[in-house]
């Protein structure tokens, strides 16, 4: 899930999936139920919208343990290019996702990447935001 743009009248939300009429977050029970994975973070990715007269709605952070070994595939998009603005209103931040090794080393993922997370291996995800929409009106230092 990620930020929604904004448009003529509204802010983007946040922390939902666009454009994906059968998809929905999978609750953090269900996912440690399931996959040998203890959920340790899933929050709100704040600033990640882009700014305008009305703001882009902001992605989520996702943090994830694996219990034992695992093969893990990422498939996202928005990871090089920023989600746009419309009228005037700025970009969303891009998406980006890290592994992080036991012993702390940190290995950054593509868009579209595989590897093998071992036994007390994390996986931070960073979804990106939506674009703003309107120019800044010069009036309260504000868009």
């Amino acid at each position: 899930c990620g930020g929604t743009g904004a448009g003529p009248g509204f802010d983007g939300a946040s922390g939902v999936h666009s454009n994906m009429t059968n998809t929905r977050i999978t609750d953090p029970e269900i996912l440690e139920l399931r996959y040998p994975v203890r959920l340790e973070k899933f929050e709100i990715r704040q600033g990640s919208g882009g700014k305008g007269k009305w703001n882009g709605g902001d992605g989520i952070v996702r943090e994830v343990t694996f219990k034992e070994r695992v093969e893990v595939n990422i498939l996202s998009q928005h990871r090089r290019e920023q989600p746009y603005g419309l009228k005037g209103g700025q970009a969303g931040k891009t998406g980006q996702q890290k592994l992080i090794s036991k012993n702390g080393k940190v290995k950054i993922l593509g868009g579209m990447d595989s590897m093998v997370a071992m036994t007390g291996d994390r996986v931070v995800i960073e979804t990106p935001g939506g674009g703003g929409w309107g120019i800044f009106d010069g009036v309260n230092g504000q868009f």
